[in-house]
């Protein structure tokens, strides 16, 4: 169930291939690796970064007992950053433009950082948010991961007891879903402690919807917020307690999983990694920068990113050098030693000699942050922001000062480094990539209304598409649409999942795939309550409440490969409405 595009990788980062710029001693050939992502945490939302607001005892330690490299970048939001860690290179030369609809897919022909360490013989498995594709092989196991559980969408609408997907297969999750997703991680590492294990813990918190357990957010009820935001956009101190409570809920999580490493004794042989994907989904204490999650000034691209190995990465070290998140494969394939030989080059570089100890200077680079065509450049001193404007982050960190009349030169320069970018990276034509099905060693392709495509009086449940389901389907001119490509020839059961009160029953509905269709009638009443609210910490905005959805067999098609538009429309309406529907489910059938 697993596709390997390549097998063997070996190490590029500006210097002769297969010359390695570090050479960590240590008690195991190749050693384990923890990487720990965060969903919308802020470069703020950590004690050790000066914010009393919050305790974060467990990420400190990271920072205490390994590096913190100190002017680390990621993207504006999610998926992008997700596959700038996960390819070493820019997202759009990947394919990914957008956070939702399949925009936010990885193409097929990059090289993740998981199928290199699973070529290297590592155990792989992922605990969380994937966010850059669904359907195979977009899916993490065709991308390297030997086991996944959770979600493959750029966020989810309930985080306890929230549907969950494992290797394929769709269960319901146990408790609160960061705490599940660290269970089966810890899990994970005990299985494969006796070999090397690449573990990748994707957390979808604290991004909205705001939800946490009683116990983290009794501490923040009624608190005072002593530390507040500084910049024009007025803070919700009610989102800022949700917020904060569920980074201290993380940094508990973190601290289970940094005691389950101790507890089996391999700590000096794992390189754990902590950092979070995007800027603050809120206006709330950041250090005083310029932005938020969705911007390219510094509030919105500057993340904490905390290295530790015990014995090997000196503790307390503080690293100047500007970094990135398209550093942190070939990082990763300097500090473990693995062959590795991307068949695309990298963006990134090692930064494995700062975080050994061998290398002090500065290297002065430049890192593009883009995101809804808006690029900014950063460089050791300066960041040129997407309206032109320079900026001294040595001393202007909050960017509140222009200085390109100060510096004509370095602006020119950055202006034409942006120009230059953005022809050689942004893509030049709109995404078209159609929704692939019907693999045999997957055989089973879920269509869900985040990647359709509604007509007529059909709406979404919700603003953002990531979790919604279609609603309101009342007229015969209605439909619902999907851009696909058939794989592979054969018969395909089609099910619809669905919900429709008792006094809808009786509709007929049909899909059709070219000259291919079934229909069938809607005899069965399945109308469950809405679930969501009774978590929310604070209304919320964007994300659809969830609902469990019933199965209907539609029948059998018989599919040709190639290109075509999925339809699902109504031939006969039996009440108000048809059904709310939340996937179109194709089976590729033995």
């Amino acid at each position: 169930m697993r596709l390997g595009l390549f097998t063997i990788c070996l190490a590029w980062m500006g210097a002769d291939p297969g010359v390695s710029l570090a050479n960590p001693a240590s008690e195991k050939t190749h050693p384990n690796v923890v990487v720990i992502l965060a969903d919308d945490q802020g470069w703020g939302d950590y004690r050790i970064q000066g914010n009393t607001n919050l305790e974060t005892p467990n990420l400190d330690s990271l920072a205490q007992q390994g590096a913190s490299l100190e002017r680390f970048y990621v993207c504006p939001v999610c998926a992008p950053t997700r596959a700038e860690f996960l390819t070493g290179r820019y997202h759009p030369r990947g394919g990914v433009r957008d956070v939702t609809r399949g925009g936010e897919r990885l193409n097929l022909d990059e090289y993740t950082i998981a199928q290199a360490f699973q070529s290297a013989g590592y155990a792989t498995g992922l605990f969380g948010k994937w966010h850059n594709g669904s359907q195979y092989p977009y899916h993490p196991l065709a991308r390297g991961f030997q086991e996944y559980y959770g979600f493959t969408s750029g966020h989810w609408g309930i985080y306890f007891e929230p549907p969950l997907e494992h290797n394929g297969v769709w269960v319901r999750g146990t408790g609160y879903i960061t705490d599940d997703l660290t269970d089966r991680a810890i899990r994970f590492i005990t299985e494969n402690r006796d070999r090397p294990f690449f573990c990748y813990l994707a957390y979808n918190t604290p991004h909205s919807p705001f939800q946490v357990p009683d116990r983290f957010f009794d501490r923040f009820r009624d608190r005072p917020i002593e530390l507040r935001h500084s910049g024009p956009e007025p803070e919700n101190v009610e989102v800022t307690r949700a917020a904060l409570a569920m980074c201290e809920n993380i940094d508990w999580n973190v601290g289970r999983v940094l005691e389950a490493i101790d507890r089996r004794g391999i700590a000096r042989d794992t390189i754990v990694i902590y950092f979070s994907d995007n800027g603050p989904n809120s206006a709330r204490w950041n250090g005083g920068f310029r932005g938020r999650k969705g911007s390219t000034d510094e509030g919105g691209v500057r993340s904490a990113c905390f290295v530790r190995r015990p014995g090997v990465i000196p503790p307390g070290r503080k690293i100047a050098q500007i970094a990135a998140a398209i550093d942190l494969f070939p990082t990763l394939v300097d500090l473990t030693g693995i062959s590795c030989r991307p068949p695309k080059a990298w963006d990134g570089v090692s930064l494995a000699p700062w975080l050994l100890g061998q290398r002090d200077d500065i290297v002065d680079r430049k890192i593009f942050s883009h995101w809804n065509n808006r690029v900014s450049v950063h460089t050791q001193r300066f960041i040129l922001d997407h309206q032109g404007r320079l900026y001294d982050l040595e001393n202007d960190p909050g960017q509140t000062v222009p200085v390109q009349s100060q510096f004509p030169q370095i602006a020119a320069e950055l202006s034409q480094a942006v120009e230059d970018w953005r022809r050689e990276v942004l893509p030049s034509s709109p995404d078209d990539r159609p929704f692939p099905v019907g693999y045999p060693e997957y055989p089973t392709t879920y269509l869900p209304a985040r990647d359709g495509v509604p007509s007529g009086e059909i709406q979404r449940s919700a603003k953002a598409p990531n979790c919604s389901f279609f609603t309101h389907w009342k007229g015969l001119s209605d439909s619902m649409t999907w851009n696909v490509e058939i794989h592979t020839p054969g018969e395909y059961e089609a099910v619809l999942l669905y919900t429709c009160p008792a006094s809808d029953i009786g509709s007929v509905v049909e899909l059709s795939l070219g000259a291919s269709q079934v229909t069938a009638t809607i005899t069965e009443p399945f109308d469950p309550p809405l679930r969501g609210a009774e978590f929310d910490r604070v209304p919320r905005v964007e994300e659809s409440y969830e609902k469990d959805f019933q199965p209907l067999v539609l029948g059998t098609l018989r599919l040709s490969p190639g290109r075509e538009t999925l339809i699902l429309r109504a031939k006969q309406i039996a009440g108000e409405q048809v059904a709310d529907v939340r996937a179109v489910i194709l089976r590729l059938l033995p």
